[in-house]
């Protein structure tokens, strides 16, 4: 139902039952806040969308307030300017003055409204901050004094996310945001996913640099610099050099990693191609004995050590595949450097990675072979565009180039690990096919439901009928878990992506100010797929090649030796 508000003079229609601030921007008017989250209940904690609304004496905070049949609102009156500006000057009373030198310097929203506001000097006095710096975790560095309270990071964490690491501490002046016992970030139960580095407004929380360590390796003549590019990357960046949104710029980063000094430059899609290999192997292995059924995706860092921490039961259940930057990182050490006559020990293997958790995988003790870590660094989308940037290349003048041999040629499912539900329709594409020996279409699949917020289909192949589920963002495995339990429905495996619509959405992809553009990402993948040929990692002959050349069968001695790994239960404070 519509009803008409009259805003700044002008006649407006709004629905029943919104909030005066989605009734303005969806009418194109914009009202600064800090504090509100889309899709999350208001907090009002910020006070920044504050409004004038007629009949009130004190200002309205648009984010909580309902829109009601003939209000009339100011959004932008001196009283409100003046009231917006006060509330950023106390924010910058006690915010370190060192924007010059911060992580979100350019993409700072706290910056912008200051200068929106036209704040050009101090006049709140300065409040010393006492919060040490927090340099523990592999993924994520936590600047308390560049916090503002706004509560966002507590709430993607704790309503999106389900894992709660952050909470309010104390109140009043003396309140700030920690985690439990105020531990440092090693010592919680964060999971290193990222979203909320996403959702942080300052720099209070960013992803731990290794940016330097790269540029070291490339400048030593003895170091064989080698990268590979996770499948979403080349969907996310184009933006941050002045291209059209979510352009396929693959070919492109291949030209400016090697003008930048990489040796090697590989794409991840091919080691998603062999990890769906080895996963369906895995999968019609346990189908016919019966045990550890479903299986539970492996390819999401931060899902595993969710499961580690709150689920260790489950741990059996998960595939033991490596996710394919391991498989890749693997695959370069023990295949690649031997074929080519390379010592492993000179090789710095390097991932462009769109997940803050990806950090942490790569230094687990898992993650080794003969001494050697699988992966040495892992630089997030942001650190890429910031690498590309530095060394001054043009990414616009380039001319598209391919990957290197032998990792150069994927299939779609490959590329389709970039979203969610994508390493799961690759991995029915290649149970069919190792059943059937032909390709799957889409009248074999049949979409089934189970519970709210987990897409579900089932297919035949060989006269076995397998079921598969799709959990979009953690929140949502708090919901199939019960299923399983009681046993209502029979599934078969279980694909989990931590961040809501899959690895495009990753904590280390671009700051995006709307969703639009994650979803633009997705839809570029799902183009990608529909119009490319080799639809099935069964059909891709560089992933045929590495198995004729070196792995010899799927789940054999030496996938077995370099492809798997093992999980354990993690003892954290809760």
């Amino acid at each position: 139902m519509n009803i008409n508000i009259e805003v700044n003079n002008r006649t407006l229609q709004a629905h029943k039952g919104e909030t005066i601030l989605e009734a303005l921007n969806r009418n194109g008017i914009r009202v600064p806040t800090l504090c509100n989250m889309a899709d999350l209940t208001p907090s009002g904690a910020c006070r920044l969308c504050v409004v004038e609304v007629d009949g009130r004496d004190n200002l309205v905070t648009s984010c909580s307030q309902m829109v009601e049949e003939g209000m009339r609102i100011n959004t932008h009156s001196p009283r409100v300017v003046r009231a917006r500006k006060t509330l950023v000057e106390l924010l910058l009373a006690n915010h370190p003055d060192d924007c010059l030198y911060c992580e979100r310097n350019g993409s700072c929203e706290l910056q912008d409204l200051a200068a929106e506001l036209h704040i050009r000097e101090r006049k709140v006095l300065h409040k010393s901050f006492t919060q040490k710096l927090d340099l523990s975790s592999p993924s994520i560095v936590r600047d308390p004094a560049k916090c503002i309270l706004c509560g966002r990071c507590i709430r993607i964490c704790d309503e999106v996310q389900s894992v709660s690491t952050f909470e309010f501490v104390n109140r009043g002046c003396n309140m700030y945001v920690g985690t439990t016992m105020s531990r440092d970030l090693n010592f919680s139960n964060c999971i290193g996913c990222g979203q909320c580095v996403l959702v942080c407004p300052t720099g209070a929380l960013h992803e731990r640099q290794n940016v330097a360590e790269v540029m070291d390796a490339l400048s030593n003549p003895e170091i064989i610099p080698i990268v590979q590019i996770a499948p979403s990357i080349s969907v996310s960046v184009a933006t941050e050099f002045g291209l059209k949104p979510s352009k396929d710029v693959n070919g492109l980063l291949y030209t400016s990693l090697r003008k930048i000094g990489f040796k090697y430059v590989f794409d991840t899609a091919v080691a998603a191609d062999i990890a769906t290999s080895e996963m369906a192997s895995e999968l019609i292995a346990r189908k016919e004995s019966g045990n550890n059924l479903p299986m539970f995706s492996s390819c999401c860092p931060a899902w595993v050590k969710f499961v580690e921490q709150w689920y260790p039961n489950y741990i059996p259940a998960l595939s033991a595949v490596k996710s394919p930057q391991q498989v890749m990182g693997s695959l370069i050490r023990n295949y690649f450097a031997s074929a080519n006559g390379i010592n492993p020990s000179k090789i710095f293997s390097v991932s462009v990675m769109p997940c803050l958790a990806k950090k942490f995988e790569a230094q687990r003790e898992e993650m080794t072979t003969r001494g050697l870590s699988d992966v040495d660094s892992v630089i997030s989308t942001r650190e890429l565009v910031r690498l590309i940037k530095l060394y001054g290349v043009d990414i616009q003048g380039v001319e598209p180039q391919h990957a290197d041999k032998p990792f150069n040629i994927r299939s779609s499912a490959g590329k389709l690990f970039g979203i969610s539900g994508g390493s799961a329709e690759a991995l029915a594409r290649m149970v069919y096919f190792k059943l059937t020996s032909k390709e799957i279409n889409d009248s074999k699949i049949n979409e089934i439901k189970i519970v709210s917020g987990v897409k579900a289909y089932s297919f035949n192949a060989a006269g076995k009928t397998f079921t598969f589920a799709v959990v979009n963002g953690l929140k949502n495995i708090h919901s199939i878990l019960p299923v399983l339990v009681s046993g209502e429905v029979k599934l078969d495996y279980i694909e989990v992506m931590a961040c809501t619509g899959g690895c495009v959405n990753g904590g280390g992809q671009p700051y995006v100010d709307d969703d639009k553009f994650v979803k633009l990402r997705a839809k570029t993948i799902a183009e990608i797929d529909e119009a490319e040929g080799i639809k099935c990692a069964a059909r891709n002959p560089v992933v045929q090649a590495i198995y004729d050349d070196f792995l010899g069968e799927t789940g054999g001695e030496k996938s077995k030796k370099f492809l798997y790994t093992r999980y354990s239960k993690r003892e954290v404070l809760l």
